[in-house]
């Protein structure tokens, strides 16, 4: 009997040490998860991309478990939930894609640390919510920007619900901290995000198409109308709604017609965008009247 306790409990131990070492050497790796998201916008493949980002996602989850606060480890899951949401499941399983852009926002917040808890927990008190936003800075980002690419999207995904218009002064705080910031991010991402988010809602709801514009032509200039996201949504979002026709068609062609390796490191965006532009093109004759 004492040598099945000695057992168990030497077993304990190891169990005790391993999952140490585990945490230890996850925090000693800071690159491992930066080369994860290379490697994931890297990814030319569509298919390979669409079947290998869930597997990698609950890899990432399995690790979470050995280390919930680790900051690295949180970041890509939100990035990893709202960008595969974006790239693979918004058009054709938008109820699913708002599953995980909720799950992505959660891990991003979580990322921020005490910062996140509070904003959870401020929702839209105007004072104190600004006073917390300025408290993010450069290290926070990249879990921000993520926590608000999943926050805005789940709102454009869900503008006939309540719950989403209630949050609709809380995405335009946290996109105004965003470009604050850094607006040139990832090719001029928060002013693509930022044009989306104008030209979607109408006037009552925050829409304005003049600055929707703006924002759009930013995003175009730092990406050197390379990152096709920019063209894709600048299409899809605003051309519909001021009703102009040529634009659209213009976008849509500069689309086709461009190396979605010409950024390696968003080819895997570039082509998922000349894919989704197809589509988008045969959307015409619906679209304008």
């Amino acid at each position: 009997m004492k040598r099945i306790i000695h057992i168990v409990f030497l077993s304990g131990l190891n169990i005790f040490f391993l999952l140490g070492c585990m945490r230890i050497a996850l925090r000693m790796s800071p690159t491992l998860f930066p080369h994860f998201t290379e490697a994931l916008f890297e990814e030319c493949d569509l298919e390979l991309a669409k079947d290998a980002i869930p597997a990698n996602l609950k890899l990432l989850e399995g690790l979470l478990k050995n280390d919930p606060e680790n900051k690295k480890i949180l970041t890509t899951l939100s990035m990893g939930f709202s960008g595969y949401s974006m790239l693979f499941l918004e058009g054709e399983e938008p109820e699913r894609a708002s599953h995980f852009y909720l799950r992505g926002m959660k891990y991003g917040l979580k990322a921020l640390g005490p910062k996140g808890e509070a904003l959870g927990r401020l929702e839209s008190k105007k004072g104190e919510l600004e006073k917390r936003l300025q408290q993010i800075g450069g290290d926070d980002y990249e879990a921000f920007f993520w926590t608000t690419v999943s926050l805005s999207a789940w709102i454009n995904l869900n503008l006939d619900k309540p719950a989403a218009l209630t949050q609709l002064r809380l995405s335009q705080a946290y996109l105004k901290r965003i470009l604050e910031i850094d607006g040139k991010y990832l090719y001029g991402f928060p002013y693509i995000l930022t044009g989306v988010t104008l030209a979607a809602r109408p006037p009552m709801l925050g829409g304005n198409v003049e600055q929707a514009a703006l924002a759009f032509q930013k995003a175009l200039t730092l990406s050197g109308g390379k990152f096709l996201l920019v063209q894709y949504y600048y299409a899809r979002y605003y051309a519909p709604r001021v009703q102009d026709k040529k634009l659209f068609l213009r976008l849509i062609e500069d689309i086709n017609a461009a190396n979605p390796g010409a950024l390696p490191e968003v080819c895997l965006i570039n082509t998922m965008i000349q894919h989704r532009a197809k589509e988008l093109k045969g959307m015409t004759d619906e679209l304008f009247f």
